[in-house]
C-alpha cells in the first residue's frame, strides 16, 4: 500500500523521492506516532510535501488512496444550472447572428434615439429590434443582445455588454474571512513580500540577549519591534455584474491578502475606475471616496492591483459619459493613467481565463492602458504578477 500511495502521489506531480520514502518507513518503525491515520497523515505529509502549494494536492491524494474518495486534477462537469433553464424564454444568438446585427452609431445617437422611443412607446414590447422590451435585437431593453446596448429593467447583465445601466443595484461586500482556498494564493502573494521591522519594541531578541548578558555579566533583556511585511498595497475591486461568478475567487483573494499585507487598503468600482470609489457596497450611492483623494492621500510606493473582468462596453473607457451608473465627465482611461502615473507598480489580475481574451474589445484595451500587465487570476497569473510588481519601480 505503501508503494501505491508513493505512485500516486507522483502520479499528482508531487516530487515525492525514494529517500522521502525511506525516511518515513524509518520514522514507522521507529515507532514516532501512534498507530492510528490521522498521525500517519501528518507524518507523511511532512516526510514528502516540501512546498506548500502542493498541500491541498497532497489532501487529495490521501483521501484517494487511504478513503477511496475522488480527485479532481481532471476537469470537471457540471449539470446545466436550473436558473438557465427557466431563461429559455430568452435571446440566444449564434455568433454569425449576432455578427449581423447592426450597430446603431455612436453614444450620443443612442442615447438620442432612446429617448424618442420612451416617448413614441406607450405598451410592453418583446422580441423584435427596435422597441423598448425583453428578449429582442433592439439596442434598449433587456434579456436580448445587442454589441451597443443600453439595459433597463433587467436584474444583471448578461451579454457583458450593455453601455447603461438604469438600475441601482446592491453588491455584496467581499468577505475577508473566507479561508477555504485561499491557502494557494497566500502562497503566490508572497513573493511580494518586503520584511522590515517597524513599531514598538514588544518582541524578545534572544540573540541580543544572550549576547547582552554574557557581555554585561547580569540579566540583559533586549526587546526588538517585530517582523513585518513592509509592502503596501492599494487594492481594487471590481463587483457586480459580470464580476457575480467570480464572487467567491474574488474573496479567496482579499481574504489571502488580508492576512498577508499589513499595509493593505482596498476600494470597490464598478467595470472601471471613474472619479470615484467606495468602501461599503450597502453604501455606494451615498459614501463614496474621490479618486483624487486616494492619489493624495497614498504615496507612490504603493503597489497597485486591479481585479476584474475587463468585460464592458469601450464607451466605458474612452468615453465622457460612458460609466454605467452615472454621468463621468472625463473618459475612465483618463483616470487609470492618473492612477498609473502615480503608481508605478501596478497589475490588472482578470479572472477570465486569458484564452479567451482575445474575444474582449474592451478587456484588450485595458491590457493596452496597463502596458501589458494584466494577469489571469490563476495561482500562475498571481505567481507573475507579484513578480512584474517585484520588478517594476
Amino acid at each position: 500500500m505503501f508503494l501505491d500511495f508513493l505512485d500516486a502521489l507522483r502520479a499528482a506531480k508531487i516530487p515525492a523521492s525514494l529517500k522521502e520514502h525511506l525516511i518515513l518507513l524509518e520514522a514507522l518503525k521507529a515507532g514516532v506516532i501512534d498507530r492510528n491515520l490521522e498521525s500517519f497523515y501528518y507524518l507523511s505529509r511532512a516526510a514528502y510535501v516540501k512546498d506548500e502549494a502542493l498541500l491541498d494536492r497532497f489532501d487529495q491524494v490521501f483521501g484517494k488512496v487511504f478513503h477511496g474518495l475522488e480527485t479532481s486534477f481532471e476537469a470537471e462537469t457540471a449539470e446545466i444550472p436550473e436558473e438557465w433553464l427557466k431563461k429559455l424564454a430568452e435571446l440566444y444568438l449564434t455568433e454569425e447572428e449576432k455578427a449581423e446585427i447592426e450597430k446603431l452609431g455612436s453614444w450620443g445617437e443612442i442615447m438620442e434615439t432612446l429617448k424618442k422611443r420612451l416617448e413614441e412607446q406607450k405598451e410592453r414590447h418583446e422580441g423584435g429590434n427596435k422597441w423598448i422590451g425583453t428578449a429582442g435585437k433592439s439596442p434598449f431593453g433587456a434579456y436580448g443582445y445587442n454589441p451597443e446596448g443600453v439595459r433597463i429593467g433587467q436584474k444583471e447583465g448578461r451579454q457583458g455588454r450593455a453601455i447603461k445601466v438604469w438600475d441601482k443595484r446592491e453588491f455584496k461586500n467581499l468577505d475577508n474571512a473566507v479561508e477555504l482556498g485561499t491557502r494557494n494564493i497566500k502562497v503566490a502573494l508572497r513573493r511580494l513580500r518586503r520584511f522590515a521591522r517597524t513599531g514598538a519594541a514588544d518582541e524578545l531578541d534572544l540573540d541580543a540577549t544572550i549576547k547582552g548578558t554574557a557581555r554585561k555579566a547580569y540579566l540583559d533583556i533586549v526587546m526588538r519591534p517585530e517582523r513585518h511585511n513592509a509592502v503596501k498595497v492599494l487594492l481594487f475591486l471590481d463587483v457586480g455584474g459580470s464580476m457575480d461568478p467570480h464572487i467567491k475567487l474574488c474573496e479567496e483573494l482579499f481574504s489571502a491578502a488580508s492576512s498577508e499585507f499589513k499595509h493593505l487598503e482596498f476600494f470597490y468600482f464598478h467595470n472601471f475606475v471613474y472619479e470615484g470609489v467606495w468602501k461599503d457596497n450597502r453604501r455606494r450611492f451615498t459614501e463614496r471616496t474621490p479618486t483624487l483623494d486616494v492619489l493624495h492621500k497614498f504615496p507612490a510606493d504603493y503597489k497597485l492591483i486591479f481585479v476584474g473582468d475587463a468585460s464592458m462596453s469601450p464607451y466605458e473607457i474612452n468615453y465622457p459619459g460612458g460609466s454605467v451608473e452615472h454621468w463621468n465627465e472625463e473618459a475612465g482611461e483618463v483616470w487609470l493613467r492618473r492612477m498609473t502615473d502615480v503608481y508605478h507598480s501596478a497589475v490588472w489580475l482578470n479572472p477570465i481565463p486569458e484564452k479567451n481574451w482575445q474575444y474582449g474589445q474592451s478587456i484588450q484595451m485595458v491590457k493596452s492602458l496597463m502596458e501589458g500587465r494584466m494577469f489571469p487570476l490563476t495561482l500562475d497569473g498571481l505567481d507573475d504578477a507579484m513578480r512584474a510588481l517585484t520588478r517594476t519601480h
